[in-house]
């Protein structure tokens, strides 16, 4: 066997291995119940902010969840910049079906950065009455134990507890793709990473205590990376505390979807990566199951087999170990999830290139960059404190002249 093919043997063997590998972390870090091991206890009382923007699938199925939770003392915060916005209505409903439940309002729009959503977030983090915090999008489904389940992950050494997306309730192949995307790929590398306790912090669901982000500088803080999540993973790891994630994840309900809309989303959040933790994103170039199948089926021809064997082979081990870790975990899984999986994969070396190539996106309407400080930009902020330290040592080296003389 020449070096080309065994170096090729070596790369499917070690990808294939350290595929599996993370299915099997990722399905016993998710078997992991916290809140059936701990006493049950008294809870602090809570505020639950959630941002709102426009009318997402499934938002009166969401936003009413949020009255239904199975917590003795929480209030709710309802955030939107603009009276105009759809979603004002639906809420104003739900408050008033629910004339017992704690729920409020809050529309203006406080511009501390370039990030809208943070903006939407300011005031309901300022207005909320309770030391606990919980910052929820608007499109999470949040279970009747969804408080409880956040404080059972948290540890002394935690400074924030979060939750990664999992979708479900996808109507047609694009939403089923992002099913694809969401749950068996990026859901589970982020236990896999957090069962090494490196967890990342998720914009979906954050549970803050206010003290903590109040050291840091408060909820503008988070304006520090244009991603408000790449901030708080930052500011938690600089205190020395660590992001944890629930033990289940919550679900997001998808609905149908456009492949622009998917496309689109994948591109902002793999640019968001890329720019805000580069060692993590590099290596999800090779993450896929395409190259190793292709590697796969060289191989089986070099050695006097089918290549369809080879590759069918290794893509029944690949596809058919993240449709266990599905249903392990219970998450949506097609019958179909192998043709799913497969289309994720070849368009992720696509995703990489186009991380790479770019830092514009678009959010909500919202033109956006990746990079909050382009290079010149940073110089001219720089230059000052050099100019500064350059004249301080000019005024030391000549009070030292002096003194010498």
């Amino acid at each position: 066997m020449t070096a080309p093919i065994l170096a090729l043997a070596t790369f499917c063997i070690i990808a294939t291995v350290a595929h599996v590998a993370s299915i099997a972390i990722a399905i016993l870090r998710l078997r992991r119940n916290s809140l059936g091991d701990e006493p049950r206890q008294e809870l602090p009382p809570v505020s639950l902010v959630r941002p709102l923007c426009g009318l997402d699938n499934y938002a009166a199925d969401t936003l009413r969840s949020t009255f239904e939770l199975d917590y003795p003392h929480y209030e709710i915060l309802f955030c939107v910049a603009t009276t105009t916005d759809p979603v004002v209505p639906l809420v104003e409903d739900l408050i008033a079906g629910h004339p017992s439940a704690n729920a409020r309002l809050l529309i203006g729009d406080e511009r501390v950065s370039g990030n809208p959503k943070l903006n939407n977030v300011v005031k309901g983090w300022r207005a909320a009455r309770h030391d606990w915090i919980v910052l929820a999008d608007s499109n999470v489904l949040t279970p009747r134990d969804y408080i409880r389940q956040l404080f059972a992950s948290w540890r002394a050494d935690t400074g924030l507890v979060a939750s990664p997306p999992v979708g479900c309730c996808p109507q047609g192949i694009w939403a089923e793709l992002e099913c694809a995307f969401l749950n068996t790929y990026q859901a589970r590398w982020q236990y896999v990473i957090d069962s090494f306790g490196r967890g990342f912090a998720q914009g979906k669901t954050m549970l803050w205590r206010r003290a903590d982000l109040e050291c840091a500088g408060g909820i503008a803080a988070l304006a520090k990376e244009v991603a408000e999540d790449a901030a708080a993973t930052k500011i938690v790891r600089g205190f020395g505390l660590k992001v944890r994630l629930v033990d289940r994840p919550f679900v997001q309900p998808l609905g149908r979807r456009g492949a622009a809309e998917v496309w689109n989303r994948q591109v902002r959040w793999a640019r968001l990566r890329r720019a805000s933790f580069l060692p993590y994103f590099l290596p999800e170039a090779l993450a896929g199951g395409v190259l190793p199948m292709i590697a796969a089926a060289i191989v089986a021809s070099v050695i006097g087999l089918s290549p369809a064997l080879g590759a069918g082979t290794l893509g029944t081990i690949w596809y058919g170990s993240e449709m266990l870790l599905a249903a392990a975990a219970e998450w949506h899984l097609p019958f179909l999830y192998p043709l799913y999986g497969l289309l994720r994969d070849c368009l992720l070396p696509v995703l990489f290139f186009k991380a790479l190539g770019g830092s514009e996106f678009v959010w909500r309407g919202n033109e956006m960059q990746v990079e909050r400080m382009r290079p010149r930009r940073m110089m001219a902020r720089v230059r000052p404190r050099l100019q500064d330290v350059a004249a301080g040592s000019r005024r030391r080296l000549r009070s030292l002249r002096e003194r010498m003389s």
